[in-house]
């Protein structure tokens, strides 16, 4: 899964360095949001799980670093209406798919410059 834009209000949070952007594989997201659904109770959309790979990353992190650590992340959707995109996982269907450099670079290309 991958999405190419961000909200202007978090694109400004990242430009100030205030937030950090962080990009996963598909299948290490939905290993996260299973992860979640076992600890939690809660099945959580496959969009969601792309931020639960980060906190658990960055527990981990925390916990090798002997580090007490605040993590807040949002919670933006149940996966209810997606459990066909779990079937696929369980069943091995879906795979790691790195959208072409070269692709992105010809899409930006095309855009109007913005001011």
């Amino acid at each position: 899964m991958r999405y190419h834009g961000m909200a202007p209000l978090v694109s400004l949070l990242h430009r100030e360095g205030i937030v950090e952007a962080a990009s996963y594989p598909q299948l290490t997201c939905f290993e996260a949001g299973i992860t979640f659904a076992r600890a939690e109770g809660t099945i959580v959309a496959p969009e969601t799980s792309h931020a639960i790979a980060c906190v658990i990353d960055e527990a981990l992190k925390a916990k090798e670093e002997a580090k007490e650590k605040t993590i807040l992340f949002n919670l933006s959707g149940h996966g209810h209406f997606d459990m066909g995109a779990y079937e696929k996982y369980f069943a091995g269907e879906l795979e790691d798919y790195e959208y072409p450099e070269e692709a992105v670079k010809a899409a930006l290309a095309s855009l109007p410059a913005a001011s």
